[in-house]
């Protein structure tokens, strides 16, 4: 596992067609390179040997509202939030039940403790929901998502374990959104 490089980006962009194109959903190489511009310290790559097998993209975003597939990120610092958003992980299929998600979501966590984030929050899509729920993830159907991720998408987030929410922090949490205790 390492920090996504500038020679990653064309075999990246391939594995994120590679999943993604069927359902609609891919972004391009241009969007995916904004998206990890945003932070690139919670963007890496698992390689094998030379070969890219998987990626995990995430940037602060604000709770409760997620980037549009359609458009590439205009901002060019982080987002002042304490939710950092899970917004693409592929482990190439070959290369699927070996572990390998576990291993990049236990790398985003401590990524995110480590820079203070109190919550990660993703869009589940493809009937991925139960997936994250089964890592500790809450969906919140409530949340409008873009036109973009299509119609079965769902908001998830959870809180970043170890973390204890700063009180008073306006706009990071949802009045009565509970607290789930863990993640995967």
């Amino acid at each position: 596992m390492r920090p996504v490089a500038d020679a990653d980006w064309p075999a990246l962009a391939a594995l994120e067609e590679r999943a993604y194109a069927g359902l609609g959903l891919s972004e391009g190489e241009a969007a995916l390179r904004s998206r990890a511009r945003v932070s690139p310290a919670t963007c890496t790559v698992l390689d094998r040997a030379g070969d890219l097998v998987g990626y995990l993209l995430a940037l602060p975003y604000p709770p409760f509202h997620s980037p549009d597939l359609a458009h590439a990120e205009t901002a060019t610092a982080a987002v002042p939030t304490r939710n950092l958003h899970l917004h693409d992980l592929v482990v190439a299929p070959e290369h699927r039940g070996a572990g390998l998600a576990r291993r990049l979501l236990r790398h985003l966590t401590a990524a995110a403790r480590s820079a203070g984030h109190e919550q990660i929050s993703l869009v589940a899509v493809a009937g991925s929901a139960p997936f994250w729920a089964g890592h500790g993830y809450r969906p919140h159907p409530e949340v409008p998502l873009p036109d973009s991720y299509g119609t079965d998408a769902v908001y998830m987030s959870a809180p970043v374990p170890g973390r204890t929410p700063t009180p008073g922090r306006a706009g990071d949490a949802r009045p009565g959104t509970p607290v789930i205790d863990e993640v995967g």
